[in-house]
């Protein structure tokens, strides 16, 4: 377990790959990458049985990137954790590089499951969570939705089937951000009222500051919220967060990778934070 400085200083380096990797690249899907680092740090330093040694342990928690479009963050924190070899991460996007813009499993170790198209991760996850408890295992399954994805249908479906048979090791993290590809998600589809829809669908719910770590594990310690169901941690972010500052929490930082002089001067910033 590492205590809050030394997680800072994790999701400051791994911010630092992310907008390496966005301007190398010159790759959008960089807010929605930044927004999600304190959740995925939290995750797999913290809470999740992971093993980077032994990415495959059959004991290990199990963690679905449903936002795959955002998966330069899964690869930066992996690569910070372990699971292989950060110069990986220079190749992202490029080519003769491995890491393709949406998360491919087996490409790297840890990356549990291809996605990319919206809406397909809940649906893995729960399968991934019913197996588990089937067989009596002890894991637990993560998914990471983006609020975005949860204007599709299947997402509905899978947690109506989650519900329905009570996958109590089925956590569900929503990285909130309030934007999506177009605009805000309130004017492209308004969600609210959001946990109300979640609790109706049988989930246990927690809402929290997903940038504060401490809270964070404190949220993931006590799952699952309802005895005999799965649940749902609604993680409000900002999106962008990070990067360059005209951007933040707008939908430009969604499109707009950093300039090289630009980077040199988010990396300084870092650097001071």
């Amino acid at each position: 377990m590492k205590d809050l400085k030394e997680l800072s200083k994790i999701t400051r380096e791994v911010r630092k790959s992310i907008l390496t990797m966005s301007a190398r690249a010159k790759s959008a899907h960089m807010g929605g990458a930044l927004s999600v680092v304190e959740i995925l740090v939290t995750l797999y330093y913290q809470v999740l049985k992971n093993y980077p040694k032994k990415p495959d342990d059959p004991k290990r928690d199990r963690l679905i990137f449903s936002k795959a479009h955002d998966a330069k963050a899964l690869f930066a924190v992996l690569a910070e954790r372990g699971y292989f070899d950060k110069k990986i991460l220079e190749g992202y996007e490029m080519d003769g590089g491995i890491l393709a813009g949406h998360s491919v499993r087996h490409v790297v170790p840890g990356v549990e499951a291809s996605a990319g198209a919206l809406g397909h991760g809940l649906s893995i996850a729960a399968g991934v969570a019913l197996a588990g408890k089937k067989l009596g295992q002890t894991y637990k399954t993560y998914a990471i939705l983006s609020d975005g994805e949860c204007d599709e249908g299947s997402t509905w479906e899978a947690a109506l089937f989650a519900g329905h048979h009570a996958l109590e090791n089925l956590i569900v993290v929503i990285d909130q951000n309030n934007l999506q590809g177009y605009g805000f998600t309130k004017d492209v589809l308004n969600l609210e009222p959001f946990t109300k829809k979640w609790e109706s669908f049988g989930f246990g719910t927690k809402e929290v500051d997903g940038h504060d770590m401490k809270k964070l594990s404190e949220v993931f310690s006590k799952t699952p919220f309802k005895k005999g169901k799965p649940s749902v941690v609604i993680a409000h972010t900002i999106k962008g967060l990070g990067g360059m500052k005209q951007h933040i929490g707008q939908i430009s930082s969604q499109y707009k990778p950093p300039t090289q002089d630009e980077l040199i001067e988010l990396l300084k910033d870092l650097e001071k934070s």
